[in-house]
């Protein structure tokens, strides 16, 4: 059974997305109850496995026992078995969260969203647990399917989003297969570890080139780095609200991670472009920070200040690839965890509000603390980590990030870090005056309890989001420690 867990934990959510409309016409729970229990044993499991990676060292799970480079190969280090764990705790939280949104009139509805939500599971667990360069594209277009799905049914303007990121999304998809294209054709293998190896004996210098430059742009839609970023604000801001917090949180994280792999494991920082490549990087992350918290500050609407931030927010990851050093890739990794997390909770949090008044004007929010203070306790720990508050993971990761820049002297990434740093405090204190000083706008509430502030399935998510956000950060240094064990060496 151990031995199964890398493919398992991505299996299950996929095998209970399958049939969950079926099962949902027997019973209108029934589909719904499975995906959850899949989806949570793929959460228990990544946790079992994450403890045999720190113990034992790297897995490596040859699917079908087709000997590598041949067959596919899922790789589990330190590095992704950490965020595997993050990511099925997030998707398993969305899941909980979701089944309060949706007609309750029609079950088909809210178990084609479930089942939805379960294949995008699937789709960011693949992605992040694979070793091959052609089966991190089929999950790919998993995990792209299904948002644009979830997207959709955000109502009209969810539509046209979807529709707007399905377009950008396939060029970013064509301009993938073209890289590894250039590159198999290059070194005749699609595993990673194998094509490493050949493409360190050198040889293929124009090839990797020419691949960069697509994949670059590529991973750049993906995870919606400036300025290919177009595609994001709007379908942040009206995908279907259930999923938000899995598409915010996680969605823009795991081609970060397809990027690291390219970028540093697979060409290796000995290729004589890489550094080039990093240096634009930087550039991208630069103007990215600046760019996403100016637009952050200028918006009322909560999803589209939160959507606006995610930019500046990937800039953070990228530039701790930009500066290269083992100590910088791991703020940038403890960052991609905390945001998780934070923009997770915050989008859980907007969910909240409008589940109980309707409404994602922040001009509307005046002290509803009084209301819903564990809702607006989250809101307020999530958006002192953004701005990097201690003790929160905001506040550490970034500190990793100038740590290594100040490593490399480069004072002008500590320099945007700290006026970015100040610029999302602007805007996320203005939300907190909002909440706790603005004179009450009388709302009227749309669910109401003596017992409860909201039903425990929306609270649950709330309450596990503030916990991982100080947890992360008291316990950043193992956490660290943890990443290191891959990172060791592989930077600059």
């Amino acid at each position: 059974m151990t031995a199964n867990i890398p493919v398992l934990v991505i299996l299950l959510p996929l095998c209970s997305a399958l049939p969950c409309l079926a099962l949902t016409k027997v019973n209108r729970h029934l589909g719904n109850a499975v995906v959850k229990i899949a989806c949570l044993g793929s959460f228990v499991l990544s946790v079992i496995q994450l403890t045999e990676v720190v113990k034992n060292g790297p897995i490596h799970y040859a699917i079908g026992n087709y000997a590598v480079p041949y067959g596919i190969e899922l790789v589990i280090d330190s590095l992704n078995a950490v965020l595997l764990v993050a990511f099925s705790l997030i998707g398993i939280l969305t899941l909980i969260f979701a089944g309060n949104f949706g007609d309750r009139k029609r079950p088909m509805m809210i178990a084609a969203a479930n089942a939805e939500i379960a294949l995008l599971i699937t789709g960011l667990l693949g992605m992040t647990s694979t070793g091959d360069v052609f089966n991190l594209y089929v999950f790919l277009e998993i995990t792209s399917l299904s948002a644009y799905c979830l997207i959709s049914l955000g109502g009209s303007r969810g539509v046209v989003s979807a529709y707007r990121y399905m377009l950008v999304g396939t060029i970013a998809a064509t301009f993938y297969l073209l890289g590894i294209g250039i590159l198999y054709g290059a070194t005749g293998t699609l595993n990673m570890g194998d094509m490493a190896k050949i493409l360190n004996e050198g040889g293929h210098d124009n090839a990797m080139l020419v691949a960069m430059c697509f994949l670059i742009p590529a991973f750049g839609i993906k995870m919606a780095l400036f300025p290919f970023h177009g595609w994001q604000p709007s379908a942040y801001a009206h995908a279907e609200p259930g999923s938000r917090p899995l598409i915010t949180g996680v969605m823009g994280k795991v081609p970060a991670l397809a990027m690291f792999r390219f970028f540093f494991c697979i060409y290796g920082t000995d290729f004589r472009f890489v550094r080039l490549s990093l240096i634009l990087l930087g550039v991208f992350s630069v103007i990215g920070m600046l760019y996403g918290s100016i637009m952050a500050m200028g918006q009322s609407d909560i999803r589209k200040i939160l959507a606006y931030s995610s930019v500046a927010q990937i800039g953070y990851i990228s530039l701790g690839f930009a500066i290269g050093t083992p100590i910088s890739l791991a703020g940038a990794f403890l960052h991609m965890l905390g945001h998780a997390f934070m923009k997770g909770g915050l989008f859980f949090c907007t969910g909240a509000i409008r589940y109980k008044y309707g409404t994602a004007d922040i001009d509307n929010f005046g002290r509803i603390y009084k209301k819903m203070p564990l809702t607006c306790g989250l809101l307020v720990i999530a958006s002192l980590s953004m701005i990097g508050i201690p003790p929160t993971v905001g506040f550490f990761s970034k500190w990793y990030l100038a740590l290594g820049a100040a490593g490399r002297h480069e004072w002008i990434y500590i320099a945007v870090l700290v006026i970015s740093s100040l610029l999302n405090a602007v805007y996320f204190f203005k939300l907190i005056e909002k909440v706790f000083i603005r004179q009450s706008a009388g709302l009227k509430e749309r669910w109401k309890s003596e017992e409860f502030e909201l039903p425990v399935s929306i609270i649950l998510p709330v309450v596990v989001c503030f916990l991982a956000i100080l947890g992360l950060g008291l316990f950043n240094v193992r956490i660290i420690d943890i990443l290191l064990m891959t990172l060791e060496g592989v930077g600059l």
